[in-house]
């Protein structure tokens, strides 16, 4: 099933992709003039969280952890220094340690949407599914106008057998995101696992009129007629 990388999201709204040499040189500039920075100046959390920043980009993931850990020993309620910091650990594999700050981070902002995203995603690598699941719950109710909330827990009620479910989440984020052609053909994927292949040739045809063109479903037309 074709997934969309957000998530997926889920996983996390920074996902790093790879820097050029270029890119890469800049921001190791760019890191050099925040430490001198830092080293002329008395404590600025603004810098600190730039330098933290600097080393997510070079995927300096210690660097970045042991930095945010110095903001938070200053201000142990700082949001950003605690969702980054997850981060950080979760590209580490320290699941542990990434839903700890995840759960302290929505114990000060509630209604962080990436925050409990990324705690639904930690949960999952942990093999927390259930719980997992009741996080995407809450940030359903929390924003129930999100697509991506709806398309996170559509991909975890597939994993749990729960494809009725599923197909619900898929028809809502269509509704909230009409026009995204992903969303329409995991949907139809969906039903064409479930061999209801007329009810997924609705769906295409609906998407159509919708103005996405037909072209980007002929495969999934193909497999409707088999």
């Amino acid at each position: 099933m074709l997934r969309r990388g957000l998530m997926l999201v889920l996983l996390f709204v920074a996902t790093q992709s790879q820097l050029t040499l270029q890119a890469q040189e800049n921001w190791r500039d760019s890191l050099t003039a925040i430490n001198k920075q830092i080293a002329e100046s008395q404590w600025s959390t603004e810098l600190h969280l730039r330098k933290a920043n600097a080393n997510l980009q070079l995927q300096q993931w210690q660097y970045a952890i042991d930095e945010y850990g110095l903001v938070l020993r200053h201000e142990e309620r700082n949001p950003a220094a605690l969702f980054y910091r997850a981060y950080a650990y979760t590209h580490m594999r320290r699941f542990d340690l990434a839903r700890n700050d995840l759960n302290d981070l929505l114990a000060i902002v509630p209604r962080h949407f990436e925050g409990r995203l990324s705690l639904a995603v930690v949960l999952q690598q942990m093999g927390r599914k259930q719980d997992a699941l009741d996080n995407l719950n809450q940030l359903i109710q929390q924003h129930p106008d999100s697509a991506v909330g709806y398309v996170a827990r559509a991909n975890l009620e597939r994993q749990l057998k729960q494809d009725e479910a599923a197909l619900y989440d898929w028809q809502r984020a269509e509704e909230l995101s009409p026009l995204d052609p992903v969303y329409v053909i995991n949907h139809v994927d969906l039903l064409l696992v479930l061999e209801r292949r007329r009810e997924a040739r609705r769906v295409l045809d609906a998407a159509v009129s919708r103005g996405i063109p037909k072209s980007m479903f002929n495969d999934w037309y193909w497999k409707c007629k088999r």
